[in-house]
């Protein structure tokens, strides 16, 4: 195998490992999350439920599963977007009660965002 053959295999890996997960939006890191508890619809139609791992995000689109990581202790989850919002200065998503018991928070925590592909 010649020295190009072997760049391109390592580059070709490491892009592929690069895409798995991406940043939600450069500058996430270090911003707050907060817990929704509206009642009715959501911004895309569905019926808010306080049980199911959901968030509100400001851009992202509707469907786009978010890695959130709770950066006091650590804790992941996974939610769905399925909402705008937060429309507050600092906050970054806005979870459902469910998704903020998974992250171990009860009012507001830092957080950092990764747009999860999906598999």
């Amino acid at each position: 195998m010649t020295k190009s053959a072997i760049w391109i295999a390592v580059c070709t890996v490491v892009a592929g490992l690069a895409s798995l997960a991406v940043p939600a939006v450069a500058g996430d890191k270090g911003q707050l999350a907060t817990i929704c508890t509206q009642a009715g619809k959501t911004a895309n139609g569905e019926t808010f439920s306080p049980s199911r791992l959901t968030a509100a995000h400001r851009t992202l689109p509707f469907g786009t599963m978010v890695r959130i990581t709770n950066l006091r202790n650590g804790r992941t989850v996974i939610v769905r977007i399925n909402d705008r919002g937060p429309f507050t200065k600092g906050r970054i998503i806005d979870v459902t009660p469910a998704a903020a018991a998974e992250l171990k928070f009860s009012d507001l925590t830092p957080v950092a965002l990764e747009v999860v592909k999906p598999q």
